[in-house]
Protein backbone atom coordinates (compact mmCIF):
# COMPACT_ATOMS: atom_id res chain seq x y z
CA UNK A 1 0.00 0.00 0.00
CA UNK A 2 1.12 3.25 -1.07
CA UNK A 3 1.48 5.99 1.58
CA UNK A 4 -1.45 8.75 1.73
CA UNK A 5 -0.07 12.01 2.50
CA UNK A 6 -1.15 15.53 2.78
CA UNK A 7 1.36 18.43 2.62
CA UNK A 8 0.77 21.82 3.58
CA UNK A 9 3.01 24.57 2.01
CA UNK A 10 2.92 27.76 4.29
CA UNK A 11 4.89 29.53 1.06
CA UNK A 12 6.10 32.80 2.70
CA UNK A 13 3.32 33.21 5.48
CA UNK A 14 3.59 33.32 9.22
CA UNK A 15 6.01 34.87 11.35
CA UNK A 16 7.92 32.70 14.11
CA UNK A 17 5.29 32.93 16.63
CA UNK A 18 2.93 32.56 14.06
CA UNK A 19 3.95 29.43 12.77
CA UNK A 20 4.41 27.89 15.89
CA UNK A 21 0.78 28.42 17.10
CA UNK A 22 -0.44 27.19 13.82
CA UNK A 23 1.87 23.76 14.48
CA UNK A 24 0.39 23.29 17.70
CA UNK A 25 -2.93 23.51 17.00
CA UNK A 26 -1.88 20.83 14.34
CA UNK A 27 -0.55 18.19 16.24
CA UNK A 28 -3.01 18.64 18.62
CA UNK A 29 -6.29 17.99 16.02
CA UNK A 30 -4.16 15.71 14.62
CA UNK A 31 -3.28 13.38 17.97
CA UNK A 32 -6.93 13.96 18.35
CA UNK A 33 -8.43 13.14 15.32
CA UNK A 34 -6.39 11.07 12.96
CA UNK A 35 -7.38 7.18 13.00
CA UNK A 36 -6.11 6.06 9.68
CA UNK A 37 -2.20 5.98 8.72
CA UNK A 38 -2.09 9.38 6.63
CA UNK A 39 0.75 11.49 7.04
CA UNK A 40 0.51 14.82 7.53
CA UNK A 41 3.29 17.08 6.29
CA UNK A 42 4.07 20.59 7.18
CA UNK A 43 6.68 22.49 4.44
CA UNK A 44 7.21 25.93 6.49
CA UNK A 45 9.20 28.72 6.04
CA UNK A 46 13.09 27.98 7.19
CA UNK A 47 12.83 29.78 10.22
CA UNK A 48 10.34 27.18 11.94
CA UNK A 49 12.09 24.25 10.85
CA UNK A 50 13.90 23.33 13.96
CA UNK A 51 10.87 24.04 15.72
CA UNK A 52 8.32 22.23 14.41
CA UNK A 53 10.66 19.06 13.91
CA UNK A 54 11.14 18.83 17.98
CA UNK A 55 7.19 19.90 18.53
CA UNK A 56 6.14 16.63 16.23
CA UNK A 57 9.06 14.75 17.45
CA UNK A 58 8.01 11.36 18.52
CA UNK A 59 4.60 11.50 16.52
CA UNK A 60 4.98 9.51 13.23
CA UNK A 61 1.55 11.06 11.86
CA UNK A 62 2.95 14.38 11.72
CA UNK A 63 6.26 15.33 9.58
CA UNK A 64 8.46 18.37 8.52
CA UNK A 65 9.52 19.76 5.35
CA UNK A 66 11.44 22.38 3.98
CA UNK A 67 10.01 24.30 0.27
CA UNK A 68 13.80 24.40 -1.34
CA UNK A 69 17.15 23.32 -0.59
CA UNK A 70 19.98 24.48 -3.07
CA UNK A 71 21.70 21.94 -5.40
CA UNK A 72 25.14 22.39 -3.64
CA UNK A 73 26.24 21.12 -0.59
CA UNK A 74 28.38 24.24 0.67
CA UNK A 75 29.92 27.24 -0.71
CA UNK A 76 29.37 30.82 -1.45
CA UNK A 77 25.76 30.80 -2.06
CA UNK A 78 24.25 33.83 0.10
CA UNK A 79 21.03 34.10 1.04
CA UNK A 80 20.59 30.02 0.26
CA UNK A 81 19.63 27.12 2.24
CA UNK A 82 21.52 23.65 1.73
CA UNK A 83 20.17 19.72 2.33
CA UNK A 84 22.76 19.16 4.86
CA UNK A 85 21.37 22.29 6.64
CA UNK A 86 17.66 21.40 6.13
CA UNK A 87 18.11 17.72 7.35
CA UNK A 88 19.97 19.03 10.47
CA UNK A 89 16.73 20.78 11.70
CA UNK A 90 15.01 17.72 11.70
CA UNK A 91 12.71 17.90 8.53
CA UNK A 92 12.80 15.09 6.29
CA UNK A 93 10.85 16.59 3.46
CA UNK A 94 11.87 19.36 1.25
CA UNK A 95 9.71 20.58 -2.10
CA UNK A 96 11.23 20.54 -5.21
CA UNK A 97 10.18 22.00 -8.55
CA UNK A 98 7.53 24.20 -7.10
CA UNK A 99 5.84 25.86 -10.23
CA UNK A 100 6.34 29.54 -8.04
CA UNK A 101 10.44 28.45 -8.32
CA UNK A 102 10.03 27.34 -12.21
CA UNK A 103 8.18 30.68 -12.64
CA UNK A 104 10.15 33.55 -10.78
CA UNK A 105 13.11 31.75 -10.03
CA UNK A 106 13.36 30.28 -13.35
CA UNK A 107 14.31 27.03 -12.15
CA UNK A 108 14.53 24.02 -14.79
CA UNK A 109 14.32 20.35 -15.40
CA UNK A 110 18.23 20.17 -15.58
CA UNK A 111 18.56 22.45 -12.36
CA UNK A 112 16.01 20.30 -10.75
CA UNK A 113 17.32 17.27 -11.20
CA UNK A 114 20.63 17.85 -9.62
CA UNK A 115 18.56 19.65 -6.19
CA UNK A 116 16.54 16.04 -6.23
CA UNK A 117 20.47 14.18 -6.32
CA UNK A 118 21.75 16.21 -3.54
CA UNK A 119 18.49 15.93 -1.37
CA UNK A 120 18.55 12.26 -1.14
CA UNK A 121 22.37 12.30 -0.88
CA UNK A 122 21.55 14.32 2.45
CA UNK A 123 18.71 11.91 3.69
CA UNK A 124 15.77 14.15 2.46
CA UNK A 125 12.50 12.94 0.66
CA UNK A 126 11.90 14.98 -2.14
CA UNK A 127 8.52 16.52 -3.14
CA UNK A 128 8.58 16.88 -6.61
CA UNK A 129 6.47 18.64 -8.32
CA UNK A 130 4.64 18.81 -12.11
CA UNK A 131 2.72 20.50 -14.06
CA UNK A 132 1.42 22.28 -17.14
CA UNK A 133 0.54 25.73 -17.64
CA UNK A 134 -2.94 26.90 -18.90
CA UNK A 135 -1.29 27.71 -22.36
CA UNK A 136 -0.09 24.24 -22.06
CA UNK A 137 -3.39 23.15 -21.53
CA UNK A 138 -5.18 24.64 -23.87
CA UNK A 139 -2.37 23.59 -26.50
CA UNK A 140 -3.01 20.37 -25.34
CA UNK A 141 0.59 20.14 -24.85
CA UNK A 142 0.01 18.99 -20.94
CA UNK A 143 1.02 15.06 -21.29
CA UNK A 144 3.98 15.74 -23.18
CA UNK A 145 4.92 18.68 -21.01
CA UNK A 146 4.92 16.69 -17.73
CA UNK A 147 6.38 13.27 -19.50
CA UNK A 148 9.32 15.90 -20.30
CA UNK A 149 9.61 17.02 -16.65
CA UNK A 150 9.39 13.67 -14.86
CA UNK A 151 12.21 12.14 -17.72
CA UNK A 152 14.34 15.51 -17.18
CA UNK A 153 14.06 16.10 -13.54
CA UNK A 154 13.87 12.33 -11.88
CA UNK A 155 13.40 9.32 -13.85
CA UNK A 156 17.56 9.54 -14.20
CA UNK A 157 17.09 7.73 -10.73
CA UNK A 158 18.20 4.54 -9.94
CA UNK A 159 14.74 2.63 -8.55
CA UNK A 160 15.99 2.59 -4.79
CA UNK A 161 16.53 6.54 -4.98
CA UNK A 162 13.19 6.72 -6.88
CA UNK A 163 11.12 4.85 -4.17
CA UNK A 164 11.80 7.65 -1.77
CA UNK A 165 10.28 10.83 -4.24
CA UNK A 166 6.75 11.91 -3.76
CA UNK A 167 5.63 13.14 -6.27
CA UNK A 168 2.71 16.10 -6.73
CA UNK A 169 0.85 17.10 -9.87
CA UNK A 170 -0.24 20.83 -10.04
CA UNK A 171 -1.75 22.06 -13.20
CA UNK A 172 0.09 25.67 -12.61
CA UNK A 173 -3.76 27.13 -13.92
CA UNK A 174 -5.16 25.97 -10.69
CA UNK A 175 -3.02 27.44 -7.66
CA UNK A 176 -4.09 30.18 -5.85
CA UNK A 177 -6.41 30.83 -8.59
CA UNK A 178 -9.67 29.32 -6.75
CA UNK A 179 -9.99 27.18 -10.06
CA UNK A 180 -9.30 22.91 -9.53
CA UNK A 181 -8.79 20.45 -12.39
CA UNK A 182 -11.97 18.31 -12.30
CA UNK A 183 -11.55 14.90 -10.36
CA UNK A 184 -11.62 13.06 -13.88
CA UNK A 185 -9.03 15.83 -14.92
CA UNK A 186 -6.93 14.94 -12.07
CA UNK A 187 -7.17 11.23 -12.19
CA UNK A 188 -6.16 11.17 -16.09
CA UNK A 189 -3.19 13.08 -15.82
CA UNK A 190 -2.60 11.21 -12.25
CA UNK A 191 -3.27 8.06 -14.00
CA UNK A 192 -0.39 9.02 -17.17
CA UNK A 193 2.31 10.02 -14.61
CA UNK A 194 1.67 6.70 -13.39
CA UNK A 195 2.06 4.38 -16.42
CA UNK A 196 5.34 6.66 -17.17
CA UNK A 197 6.80 5.36 -13.98
CA UNK A 198 5.49 1.98 -15.18
CA UNK A 199 7.16 2.70 -18.40
CA UNK A 200 10.79 3.59 -16.91
CA UNK A 201 10.41 1.45 -14.39
CA UNK A 202 8.15 -1.03 -13.42
CA UNK A 203 4.55 -1.71 -12.24
CA UNK A 204 5.58 -2.68 -8.80
CA UNK A 205 7.41 0.58 -8.64
CA UNK A 206 4.73 2.66 -9.82
CA UNK A 207 1.75 1.40 -7.80
CA UNK A 208 3.90 2.13 -5.22
CA UNK A 209 4.92 5.90 -5.73
CA UNK A 210 2.81 8.38 -4.05
CA UNK A 211 1.11 11.01 -5.87
CA UNK A 212 -0.38 14.15 -4.58
CA UNK A 213 -2.37 16.58 -6.34
CA UNK A 214 -1.78 20.45 -5.97
CA UNK A 215 -4.12 23.24 -6.89
CA UNK A 216 -6.79 24.77 -5.06
CA UNK A 217 -7.79 21.71 -2.95
CA UNK A 218 -10.01 22.12 0.05
CA UNK A 219 -12.67 20.82 2.59
CA UNK A 220 -14.57 21.02 0.06
CA UNK A 221 -13.61 19.12 -2.94
CA UNK A 222 -10.80 16.85 -1.30
CA UNK A 223 -13.23 13.90 -0.89
CA UNK A 224 -14.00 13.57 -4.81
CA UNK A 225 -10.08 14.18 -5.20
CA UNK A 226 -8.91 12.33 -3.09
CA UNK A 227 -11.39 9.09 -4.27
CA UNK A 228 -9.75 8.73 -7.26
CA UNK A 229 -8.07 5.47 -7.46
CA UNK A 230 -4.77 7.59 -8.26
CA UNK A 231 -4.63 10.64 -6.59
CA UNK A 232 -2.58 9.47 -3.15
CA UNK A 233 -3.21 13.37 -1.02
CA UNK A 234 -2.76 16.66 -1.59
CA UNK A 235 0.14 19.80 -1.64
CA UNK A 236 -1.94 22.08 0.24
CA UNK A 237 -1.63 25.83 -0.08
CA UNK A 238 -3.98 28.14 1.08
CA UNK A 239 -5.85 26.11 3.14
CA UNK A 240 -2.89 24.58 4.94
CA UNK A 241 -3.06 27.86 6.77
CA UNK A 242 -5.93 27.29 8.73
CA UNK A 243 -5.58 24.27 11.21
CA UNK A 244 -9.63 23.02 10.59
CA UNK A 245 -9.40 23.52 7.23
CA UNK A 246 -6.15 21.37 7.00
CA UNK A 247 -7.25 19.01 9.14
CA UNK A 248 -10.84 17.84 7.64
CA UNK A 249 -8.28 17.68 4.30
CA UNK A 250 -6.24 15.38 6.23
CA UNK A 251 -8.96 13.48 7.79
CA UNK A 252 -10.67 12.09 4.60
CA UNK A 253 -8.28 9.62 5.18
CA UNK A 254 -9.50 8.25 7.84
Amino acid sequence: MRKKIVAGNWKMNLDYNEGLALFSEIVNMVKDEVTGSQQAVICSPYIHLNSLAQLAKGYDKVAIGAQNAHQNESGAYTGEISAKMVKSTGATYVILGHSERRQYFGEDNKLLSVKADTALKNGLKPVFCIGETLDEREAEQHFDIIKTQLQEGIFHLPTEQFEQVVLAYEPVWAIGTGKTASAEQAQEVHAFIREEIANTYNQEVADNTTILYGGSCNPKNAAELFAQPDIDGGLIGGASLKSRDFLDIVKVFN
